[in-house]
């Protein structure tokens, strides 16, 4: 029973050390800047505050200053001294991760259970997503008393160091969002050239690729007042390398936002394709240097680059450094440790020389590395353009010569122009046989090549070396499934069919065979097909869009698919919805944008409620029912915050359409939100889920009363005390404290979130079309709205009367647009029933103990009250609408009177408006 006492004592102690701690700075402060003080006394006080902010730790810092810049607490004159400090606070060496913590413990939203929070931590504050944008907000914004290069280079290391991980994986998820989306994200300071730029990227990358760097390289390494030539001078060590890496594919993998991706791997396409495909490297190097280089190459390759980037690396397959004509030569080199490193080559001629050697010895390696990316990033009309580019460029390169001529050959070709002919002619050959149903994809393109090679003058001889590789593209092209004659262009099957006759005349050649066979089956392959096959193949398009959709689908739901690769498939998945191509698997794809808006990336949500839209406009019942049954969650498996998302997702699509939300659809979504938002749903998997937890609770407060012999003390309000917090503070705490627990559901009944979230989408759908709704979903609607406000006071349903008085006033709103644009509804607003809720708005306006419920009632009484006086105006055509006098009994205040065009006297003899024989108005006395 002994352990309370010192936990008691620390705790006065730390009241007391805050409270201590605040009279300090007050004290130095008002000596430093009060400004009656002489210049001794300032500059001795300022001496002081400085030392005083340089010892203290910027978690005790913070707190104590935020309690200093709050009205009443110091002279206006200190405050605004005080809060250029407190902004610079970041800067210190531990300012980023002191402020971070504060944000986190003392946002609202962190005190959110553990069973509430998208991903709850074991201990801590929970880092929710509202606390992570604030303290972003804190973080990325530079404030005005700092330059942006000063603030981003003093920031720029903690959170790089964050992003390492040793602080652990929540940690590293915050850094990643701080500077993904808070800096980089950003084009005031995180495009290229900026400061943000500057301080992040520029640095990370330039351990990649040095050749970014603006600097001049680091100088000798002098020991003992020798510079040892015999040893390449190195640039990049292997630790800064691995570092880089890690560093670069944390912030890829973070972020689903393609263009911050490109922007940051493009700059470093070769490095990395140098790391990734380097041979022969142990496990533990593999590890650091090539899988994150790969993993972030195919990340890359999948966010729709152009195609051309694979010739890129083709022409590249070698490259382990820039050409030794580069303005700053260096190479990937292996160390004595057999680790990767960056150096700067003491002779450029003979590292290039012995380069190329070893390239040479290892071209298979890099080929079978080079194949493996191209299966797993490219399509298969990639492959095929790839295929043939490489085969036609191999043609092109091929001397052109007549029989009998004397060839001339040049030994002395460059030795790395004769790496790259062996590389593309070895990458010719293995795509033939590793892919034979891809490289003839583009079927089209692949017979018009083969005809040009087979109408070459030289393949009458049989001397064109091209030959039997054409004739094997056109095997592949002929003996497809889907190859149908009568689709190939009438001219290029022309040309093919006279150059298959004319190689099957040859004499002893070894592709007459082959020809004389070709030239058969292409006369006779329409009649060898399947006639259901052949009647009706894919339209191009078609085609096409299936793969798209195949690619688009492997994107998403690839488990290992990074955040930026998944956006691309959304991306992919958008572009054919917005096409409405006849290939999407409809069902398919809602239960794939239900399982991505259970996530937590605003990014991609956003993008899946756009898609929802999209499919909505051609299937309005299937998304509409799949978003309701997702939202009002009858398994109950869903988070309060994943049914929030659906809601939202649900008020878009009923946004989206318009009139054409009516009928059934209309019915079955209204009578879904009416049970939600009533009072008297239940959810027994959460009632029991909540006994489960009252229970533990019960438990964990008993065996704290028997550690404390008795009861044990209120942990929140002895916070309370160690922070200084007011009473006048403490009760409103307490009752933001009280209000955000009573949104969770008690005994099994609907979460007050949901419940007026579902009252918001009703209102919504008014708006949208009261018409399509019917008379006695608004009359429900309604009568809820006037139960709620008069049932269901209390403090932590304010949330819900508020959207019960909004519902009234958007039901009002559909009523005027309605009658100003003359749609007939079948149903009004009776006097009785205008009566019965203006009575119960106007006690509710007086009475709630919600300031936003009393003042959006007295907007729905006034809105109300205009109404009734619009609608008592008469209903006048726009050839009858005057002003508001102009008809009063027996009196004709604006007469039209018709004037003839000669005298400009009205016409005698025709009754008028006024009810005059002449053009002289005539006033009658009546009773």
């Amino acid at each position: 029973m002994a352990t309370p006492a010192p936990a008691m004592e620390s705790r006065q102690d730390g009241k007391e050390a805050r409270q201590k701690l605040v009279q300090s700075l007050l004290d130095a402060g008002s000596k430093a800047f009060h400004p009656e003080a002489s210049p001794e006394v300032r500059s001795e006080g300022q001496r002081e505050l400085n030392e005083l902010i340089q010892r203290t730790r910027t978690l005790s810092l913070i707190p104590a200053l935020n309690m200093l810049i709050r009205p009443n607490h110091a002279p206006p004159w200190l405050q605004s001294e005080l809060i250029g400090v407190l902004t610079t606070l970041p800067l210190r060496s531990d300012g980023v991760r002191g402020t971070l913590e504060f944000v986190f413990a003392v946002h609202p939203t962190s005190t959110v259970k553990n069973s509430e929070a998208a991903t709850p931590q074991k201990q801590g504050a929970n880092i929710t997503h509202e606390a992570l944008k604030l303290a972003t907000a804190m973080l990325a914004t530079p404030p005005k008393r700092v330059r942006p290069e000063a603030w981003y280079s003093g920031i720029a290391p903690q959170l790089l160091k964050l992003l390492d991980g040793d602080d652990g994986p929540e940690m590293t998820k915050v850094a990643s969002y701080v500077i993904g989306f808070g800096i980089l994200g950003r084009k005031d300071f995180g495009a290229p050239g900026t400061p943000g730029w500057k301080a992040f990227a520029e640095p990370m990358l330039r351990q990649i690729n040095p050749s970014l760097s603006t600097t001049a390289a680091p100088g000798e390494e002098v020991i003992d007042d020798i510079v040892d030539l015999s040893h390449d001078k190195v640039l990049v060590s292997s630790e800064q390398l691995a570092l880089a890496l890690r560093r670069l594919k944390t912030l890829v993998v973070s972020h689903p936002n393609p263009s911050l991706c490109k922007r940051l791997v493009r700059p470093v396409l070769l490095p990395l394709w140098a790391l990734a495909s380097w041979p022969e490297l142990g496990s533990q190097a593999k590890e650091a240097f090539s899988n994150p280089a790969l993993d972030l190459l195919k990340i890359y390759l999948k966010l729709g680059v152009p195609a051309d980037i694979y010739d890129f690396f083709i022409q590249h397959l070698t490259y382990t450094g820039p050409a030794e004509s580069a303005k700053t030569p260096w190479q990937f080199k292996l160390a004595t440790d057999c680790m990767l490193r960056i150096v700067a080559p003491r002779s450029i001629i003979g590292s290039s020389q012995q380069q190329s050697k070893i390239n040479l010895a290892k071209v298979d390696a890099r080929l079978n590395v080079f194949m493996d990316l191209l299966e797993a990033t490219a399509s298969d009309v990639d492959i095929s353009s790839i295929f043939l580019d490489l085969f036609k460029k191999w043609l092109d390169s091929k001397p052109q010569h007549k029989a009998g001529q004397i060839i001339v050959m040049e030994i002395d070709e460059p030795q790395d122009d004769a790496v790259k002919k062996i590389v593309e002619l070895k990458l010719l050959q293995a795509m033939m046989e590793k892919w034979p149903e891809k490289v003839i994809s583009r079927s089209d393109h692949a017979l018009e090549l083969v005809s040009q090679v087979l109408d070459n003058p030289e393949v009458t001889h049989g001397e064109e070396e091209g030959t039997a590789v054409a004739l094997s593209i056109l095997n592949l092209v002929i003996t497809a499934p889907r190859f149908r004659k009568a689709s190939v262009d009438p001219d290029v099957l022309r040309r093919l069919e006279v150059s298959l006759d004319k190689l099957s005349k040859l004499p002893e050649s070894d592709v007459v065979g082959t020809a004389r066979n070709l030239s058969l089956l292409l006369k006779y392959r329409d009649e060898m097909g399947d006639e259901a096959e052949l009647s009706a193949p894919p339209t191009d398009r078609q085609v096409e869009d299936r793969k798209t959709y195949n690619l688009a689908v492997s994107y998403i739901v690839q488990v290992d698919s990074p955040p930026p690769v998944r956006m691309e498939g959304l991306n992919l998945l958008s572009g054919l919805v917005q096409s409405h191509s006849p290939v999407l698997d409809i069902p398919a794809v809602l239960v794939i944008m239900s399982s991505l808006l259970t996530s937590d990336e605003d990014y991609i949500n956003l993008k899946v409620i756009k898609i929802y839209t999209l499919l909505a406009n051609a299937h309005p019942k299937s998304v509409v029912r799949d978003l309701l049954d997702h939202y009002v969650d009858p398994q109950e498996k869903a988070t309060v915050d994943t049914r929030l998302r659906f809601g939202e997702a649900l008020t878009q699509v009923i946004e989206r359409l318009g009139e054409t939300f009516s009928g059934d659809l209309a019915q079955d979504v209204c009578n879904a939100l009416l049970s939600t938002a009533g009072r008297r749903g239940y959810r027994p998997k959460t009632e029991r889920r909540q006994a489960k937890d009252a229970a533990a609770a019960a438990r964990k407060k008993k065996e704290d009363d028997e550690v404390w012999g008795g009861e044990a003390p209120d942990v929140d309000a002895l916070k309370d005390e160690i922070e200084g917090i007011s009473e006048e503070e403490r009760a409103r705490n307490e009752i933001i404290a009280r209000i955000v627990s009573g949104w969770e559901s008690k005994r099994g009944t609907e979460d007050i979130r949901v419940r007026a979230s579902a009252l918001s989408i009703l209102a919504v759908g008014m708006e949208t079309n009261i018409v399509g709704i019917g008379s006695e979903a608004i009359s429900n609607s309604v009568d809820l709205a006037i139960n709620i406000l008069t049932l269901e006071p209390e403090e932590e349903k304010g949330i819900l009367r508020r959207s019960a008085v909004l519902l009234i006033l958007d039901f009002v709103k559909a009523l005027e647009t309605a009658r100003r644009e003359k749609r007939k509804l079948g149903f009004g607003l009776t006097e009785q029933s205008r009566e019965d809720i203006l009575r119960v708005l106007e006690y509710i306006a007086g009475t709630d103990n919600d300031g936003l419920v009393r003042q959006h009632a007295n907007d729905v009484v006034e809105s109300l009250k205009n109404y009734e006086m619009i609608s008592a105006l008469p209903d006048l055509s726009k050839e009858e609408q005057m002003p508001l006098m102009g008809r009063l009994a027996g009196l004709a205040i604006n007469p039209v009177l018709e004037i003839s065009p000669d005298l400009g006297r009205s016409n005698p003899g025709e009754r008028h408006e006024l009810g005059t024989t002449g053009g002289r108005p005539r006033i009658e006395e009546i009773e």
